[in-house]
């Protein structure tokens, strides 16, 4: 292998173990729920999810999973 390829690799790993050097903008998902499946974006700091929950509590079970799962790597969000 490209010995410079592999000091790419060790580098990328290094970074990888380090979340606070990601910081997500803006996302797309399908969350796989325990009954259907919902479409939940990120943009800027704020979340939308076609649940029927987070339309009257703009959270949702699935948003706080995602905050959980990626912390460190997005804006925080404020509870209201």
């Amino acid at each position: 292998m490209d010995s410079g390829l592999i000091g790419k690799r060790e580098k990328a790993k290094r970074y990888a173990e380090d979340r606070t050097r990601f910081r997500f903008n803006h996302f797309d998902l399908t969350f796989h729920g325990d009954n259907n499946e919902h479409q939940v974006s990120y943009s800027n700091g704020v979340f939308s999810c076609d649940c029927e929950f987070f339309l009257t509590h703009k959270r949702c079970g699935h948003s706080m999973a995602l905050e959980i799962l990626l912390k460190d790597m997005i804006l925080e969000t404020v509870e209201a």
